[in-house]
């Protein structure tokens, strides 16, 4: 067997199908798509960095999570327009382990983001009087490497397990480059890739999902023992982030659940489904949900966009 058959030059995406004249509607639905994600997480990282009185610990994480959508959504939707309007879909091999490792760090440091997000909260609401000092931009800054550097190595480790891998083919069952499908097509036994997997995936995702439930129920039982008054005002700053955490779960399952189906016997509008998910939801949700429930972000954006209407045209 050639060196070439085993580390092919390119990948070659089987998903997608020829739609004919639909490939233009589709284009311009994904590219709609792409302009709201840009646009509505930069008005939430302009609104952070512009007003003052969002420099507080919780912004922060805000303005980190609409900068790691944009993140996520470069790798994915300049490639995919272009796949929607071409006849061949093929990828180079550099190209497809790049997007592999931006895809999944983007998804993990969601997460890890999303973790630090939940310690804020349960110091705000459960040592109130004990926040500034825990929480202290020192404090914001180490749990922000934190979020980073954990993700960027972890996942330095997949990547290199698997572009070692000699391949026996070239055949992605994805609208992406995917860890898991390009380890399927390797020659020889990934023993060592399923099992480093599984122990990053339990110490990516439900390590995470562990704290996460365990701070809501100690805020839940703090809540129970306090006024009404004092609950509203939890919910009010706990509810976005829950919305944001569950909607984003769901995402990762999905990606999850895809990545163990055999994908051969699997619709193909399924899989793009299944793809896209966790690529257009969170993206889009967090904007939404923090630009709209949490009323000091709210109030800048309205605030900004009447400076807006009252300047003049040129």
């Amino acid at each position: 067997m050639s060196n070439n058959s085993l580390n092919p030059l390119y990948f070659q995406f089987t998903v997608f199908t020829d739609q004919g004249p639909l490939r233009y509607l589709s284009f311009c639905l994904c590219l709609v798509t792409y302009m709201i994600i840009i646009c509505s997480n930069a008005v939430i990282i302009l609104s952070v960095c512009v007003e003052k009185s969002l420099h507080q610990p919780m912004y922060i994480f805000i303005c980190c999570l609409s900068v790691n959508s944009l993140y996520g959504s470069a790798a994915f939707f300049p490639r995919f327009l272009m796949d929607i309007l071409s006849d061949t879909h093929f990828i180079s091999r550099p190209f497809c382990f790049i997007q592999i490792y931006v895809i999944y760090t983007y998804l993990t440091f969601e997460l890890t983001i999303l973790t630090v997000m939940a310690y804020d909260r349960f110091v705000a609401i459960c040592q109130p009087l004990h926040y500034h000092s825990k929480m202290s931009f020192r404090t914001v800054i180490q749990l922000l490497i934190f979020a980073v550097l954990y993700p960027v190595f972890a996942l330095g480790l997949c990547l290199y397990l698997a572009v070692r891998l000699p391949l026996c083919g070239n055949k992605v069952h994805r609208v992406f480059c995917s860890n898991w499908s390009v380890v399927r097509l390797s020659c020889v036994d990934t023993t060592a890739n399923s099992i480093i997997g599984r122990i990053l995936a339990v110490a990516t995702i439900f390590i995470p999902l562990t704290f996460v439930l365990y701070t809501y129920l100690r805020i839940l039982l703090v809540c129970r023992r306090s006024s009404s008054e004092f609950r509203g005002k939890a919910l009010q700053t706990c509810l976005p982030h829950i919305v944001t955490f569950v909607t984003f779960c769901f995402s990762v399952l999905c990606e999850l659940s895809l990545s163990r189906l055999e994908v051969d016997e699997v619709d193909p509008f399924v899989i793009v489904v299944l793809c896209l998910e966790f690529l257009i939801i969170p993206p889009l949700n967090n904007p939404l949900v923090y630009g709209l429930i949490l009323p000091q972000i709210r109030e800048v954006i309205y605030r900004c966009l009447k400076i807006y209407r009252k300047i003049p045209a040129v």
